[in-house]
C-alpha cells in the first residue's frame, strides 16, 4: 500500500480565530463554544471526525480558547454531582464529550491564515494523509460527507477538497474550484482553485467548503508559500499548487456535495442553524415548530 493510500485516522480542528463577528458574546468566549441547540459548534464538528474513523484529533488553538481543552476533558466534579442525583441522562451528556476521540491542541501564535494553521500540525500528521474540518460548517450526520470523502481519498490518493453548487453573486465568499468530470458519480477532478474570486474570475460556481483530505506533501508546499489574499497564508493556494502538478502529491479530486450544511459562521445563518436542528430534534421539535408557526403567523 503507498503512503497516498494508508488509513487515515488523524483530523485537525484549527480553532485559532476571533470569532469578530459575534462580538461581544465571544469578548471572553471561543466563537466554537457558542450552543448550537445544546451543544457547542465544535462537538458536532468532533463527532464529525469521530464519525467517519478519525480517532485522532488536533485542535489548533491560540490565546483565550482554554475552554475548548476544558469541554473535551472529563469534569470530575460535575459528573459526581450527577451520578449522587442519580441523573444517568445528563451524565451520560457530559461525558460524551470526553469519549469521543484522543484530543491534542497546539497554538497557533500568529493568525496568519488558515494555512499556516495546517501548518502547524505538521509535527503531530507526520507522512500521513489527513483531514481538516472547518468549525464554521457544520455537516448533518444524515449525509456522511467526511467519510465519503476519505473514500475517495482511498481510491486515487492525491487530496480530496468539498465543493458545493453556490449562486454565482456568492462565490466571491468562498474559494473556488475549476474541474472536470471523473466519470465517478459525485466526484470531479480538481484542475485550479482561486481563493474568492470575482463572479466574473470565477473557473465554476463550484465553491470549497470546509473539509479537506490532504496528503501531506501539503506540508512543503505551505512552508513555501507566500502570502496571498488578505496577507494571509492560503490553504487555496497550496492545493492550486498540487493540482497543478500531482508529481508533487498526487491529484486533486473534489466530492460535490448536495446534502445538508449549517453555516455557524455568520450571524443569520447561525440562527438558521439553530432552528433547524431544534425543528429536527424529536425532544424538542414538535413544540418548538408549533410555537414557531404561531410566531411567524402573528408576526406576518
Amino acid at each position: 500500500m503507498t503512503q497516498a493510500h494508508r488509513r487515515i485516522s488523524k483530523a485537525v480542528i484549527p480553532a485559532a480565530g476571533l470569532g469578530t463577528r459575534f462580538l461581544p458574546a465571544t469578548k471572553a468566549t471561543p466563537k466554537e463554544m457558542l450552543p448550537v441547540v445544546d451543544k457547542p459548534a465544535i462537538q458536532y464538528v468532533v463527532e464529525e471526525a469521530a464519525g467517519a474513523g478519525l480517532s485522532d484529533v488536533l485542535m489548533v488553538t491560540g490565546r483565550n480558547k482554554r475552554p475548548l481543552e476544558d469541554h473535551f476533558d472529563r469534569n470530575y466534579e460535575l459528573e459526581s454531582a450527577l451520578t449522587k442525583k442519580g441523573d444517568a441522562d445528563r451524565l451520560a451528556r457530559v461525558q460524551e464529550s470526553s469519549d469521543l476521540a484522543t484530543m491534542h491542541y497546539v497554538r497557533q501564535g500568529d493568525p496568519r491564515g488558515l494555512g499556516h494553521a495546517v501548518l502547524c500540525a505538521a509535527p503531530h500528521v507526520g507522512d500521513e494523509a489527513f483531514a481538516v474540518l472547518l468549525g464554521d460548517d457544520l455537516i448533518d450526520p444524515r449525509d456522511p460527507l467526511l467519510a465519503r470523502m476519505v473514500e475517495v481519498q482511498q481510491t486515487y490518493g492525491g487530496s480530496v477538497v468539498a465543493l458545493m453548487e453556490v449562486d454565482p453573486a456568492q462565490i466571491h465568499l468562498y474559494g473556488c474550484a475549476a474541474v472536470e468530470p471523473s466519470g465517478d458519480g459525485d466526484v470531479v477532478k480538481v484542475t485550479g482553485l482561486v481563493e474568492k474570486p470575482g463572479p466574473e474570475e470565477a473557473p465554476s460556481n463550484l465553491a470549497v467548503i470546509g473539509r479537506y483530505v490532504l496528503d501531506p506533501a501539503v506540508f512543503g508546499i505551505l512552508r513555501e508559500t507566500a502570502p496571498g489574499r488578505g496577507g494571509e497564508i492560503q490553504l487555496t493556494d497550496a492545493l492550486q499548487k498540487l493540482a497543478e502538478d500531482e508529481k508533487v502529491g498526487g491529484p486533486v479530486h473534489g466530492v460535490v456535495f448536495k446534502g445538508r450544511r449549517y453555516d455557524t459562521g455568520d450571524r443569520g445563518d447561525y440562527l438558521r442553524a439553530i432552528v433547524r436542528l431544534a425543528c429536527e430534534r424529536d425532544d424538542l421539535g414538535p413544540d418548538f415548530k408549533t410555537w414557531l408557526r404561531s410566531y411567524v403567523t402573528e408576526e406576518m
